[in-house]
Order: structure tokens, then sequence, then C-alpha cells
């Protein structure tokens, strides 16, 4: 049931993005980011809780106006690009936060997705975030000492 959402429902979604968001959350907490896991869960959860508003609003309305079933969440995307900015600091001639703030984003999408009521979608791209950010995250940086390690055996 898309519209018609039952109280069952709209618990499930919630808890749903309530631990797709922990999870993702738990490895920006384990590495020290500004961002961690209550952020990126409340993320989710209101991602969530936007596209259940907009359902039942448009469940309300339906009959007396052509609104879009997903304009909340539209608008909820551009609102995690201020979020998301919040994250990013420049230090001299690095930026950090880049990471951070698009795992709040891809969270706040997570979320979007768990209140459409599109559970397989949003546990395999939970399971490919969390794979980037925890295993791609030791390549990366293998692959950067390897290549510092070679540099410096050249300066010598």
């Amino acid at each position: 049931m898309m519209y018609g959402l039952s109280d069952l429902e709209i618990i499930q979604r919630v808890i749903l993005s309530f631990v797709l968001g922990g999870i993702i959350g738990c490895e920006r907490m384990y590495t020290n980011r500004p961002a961690g896991l209550r952020t990126h869960m409340l993320v989710c959860i209101s991602g969530s809780l936007a596209m259940m508003i907009n359902f039942k609003v448009f469940e309300i309305l339906g009959n007396h106006t052509n609104m879009d079933p997903g304009r909340m969440g539209s608008y909820f995307i551009s609102g995690m690009g201020f979020l998301g900015a919040g994250t990013i600091i420049k230090e001299g001639v690095n930026v950090k936060g880049l990471t951070t703030a698009a795992s709040l984003w891809a969270c706040g999408i997570i979320g979007l997705a768990c209140g459409t009521g599109l559970y397989f979608i949003s546990i395999v791209s939970t399971i490919c975030i969390t794979f980037t950010l925890f295993v791609m995250n030791k390549l990366e940086h293998r692959i950067t000492n390897t290549r510092n390690n070679r540099e410096s055996k050249l300066d010598m």
C-alpha cells in the first residue's frame, strides 16, 4: 500500500531508516568524522518522514489538487546540500569533509527510499555505501601510501 499507510507500515519505514542510517553513521563515528551516528540516523529518518508526510498530504488532497507526491522529497534533497556543505572544510590546500557530506546526502536518499517503501533498494544501497566507506577507504589509503613511498624513494 503506497499512499494509504497503515501504522505498521509507518513504523517499519521509520525503523528501517533508523537502522540503515545507523549502519552508515557507525562508520563515520568509527573514523571520528564530524557527522557521525546520530546525524546520519536523523538524516535518514527525516528523509523517510518527508516522503511519508508527502504521501499522506497527497492522499488527503489528491482529488483536489494536481500536486506531485515526490515534491517534498525533491526539496529534501536540495536541503541536504546545505547540510552537506556545512561539513566541508578547507584547510590550506586540502579539502576535508567531502565524504561525510556525500554520506549524509546518501543517507537522506536512503531515507526517501524507505519512506517510499522501497526496502530492497534501501538495503542494497546501504550495503554498497557501507562497503565504499569501510573497504574502499582502506584500499585508498593503501594506494596513497604506496604512491607516497615510491615518491619518497625517488627523492633520495
